[in-house]
């Protein structure tokens, strides 16, 4: 019964110590530009320039430390998906900007976890996004919208997946401060890149 309890309270937790910077993220200009009912196309791009930095570094950086820890850890990569888009949309990205400064290699597995945390549950907002944006702009995945519509109706069940790695490494490694901590991290991260996305 205690593992049962364990095992369902973590999350919770995470969700909890997580919650103001990921609020505050969402409240942002540029996030908030993209659920309005008159989104532009400049708007999604913007939006889409912003968190191609965001996960392109995530994959270069993070999913190496987690190749052992995340089976199905190939299937979740999404640079592609916004380079796809960006090609539909005949849209030449800039050059790269970094965003989690300080992020090196030797960072621990727990850690990691938390910054994927943050990355695989925005592929669940990102489902949400892609109706409003097939709604208002007329993308598909198969248009500019491939990165939103992500693991399409795999999407559930990926996240469940991850969730079940998640809660087993902590319930074995005992380190919920520091998977707190590499989320907290990134959601801080993302929204320092995006306040630094608005041009005057």
């Amino acid at each position: 019964m205690s593992n049962a309890v364990s095992t369902s309270s973590f999350p919770q937790r995470l969700k909890e110590a997580t919650a103001r910077l990921h609020q505050e993220l969402e409240d942002l200009q540029i996030p908030q530009s993209i659920l309005k009912p008159g989104v532009t196309r400049e708007d999604y791009l913007k939006y889409m320039d912003l968190m191609h930095d965001v996960i392109r570094e995530v994959e270069t950086t993070v999913f190496p430390l987690l190749s052992s820890e995340i089976e199905d850890l190939e299937k979740r990569h999404k640079t592609k998906l916004i380079e796809l888009d960006f090609m539909q949309l005949g849209y030449a990205k800039p050059c790269c900007t970094p965003v989690f400064k300080n992020l090196a290699m030797n960072i621990s597995t727990a850690f990691a976890l938390g910054v994927l945390y943050v990355i695989e549950g925005s592929s669940l907002g990102g489902r949400v996004i892609y109706k409003h944006i097939h709604k208002q702009l007329g993308y598909d995945k198969d248009s500019g919208a491939a990165y939103f519509s992500g693991y399409g109706e795999e999407t559930g069940l990926l996240w469940k997946n991850f969730m079940t790695t998640l809660v087993t490494y902590e319930k074995y490694n005992a380190n919920p401060d520091e998977i707190i901590a590499g989320a907290n991290y990134t959601f801080q991260a993302i929204k320092n890149h995006f306040e630094g996305g608005i041009k005057p």
